[in-house]
């Protein structure tokens, strides 16, 4: 548990620092929507909205997958943008 996180849930994963974008913070899905959160500052982001679905989730460097029902999901941290 970080910060009220269970970080053994499958939509929470943790950026590793030195591996890529977003170091230290925590990316989870929840309402349908991928957040960044910094448990330093407290203080999260939306990255991507409509996330339907969504069973899992991992980080890569800068590369966050999202895995759905439908579909999988990439986000790149560096661009803050789908690809």
């Amino acid at each position: 548990m970080m910060d009220g996180f269970d970080l053994d849930s499958p939509l929470i994963c943790e950026g590793i620092v030195g591996n890529g974008c977003g170091g230290g913070r925590l990316f989870f899905v929840k309402n349908e929507i991928l957040v960044a959160y910094d448990p330093e500052t407290k203080e999260s982001i939306t990255l991507l909205k409509n996330v339907l679905n969504a069973i899992k989730i991992t980080k890569n460097f800068c590369i966050i997958t999202i895995e759905c029902n439908d579909e999988t999901i990439t986000f790149d941290l560096s661009s803050l943008s789908r690809v």
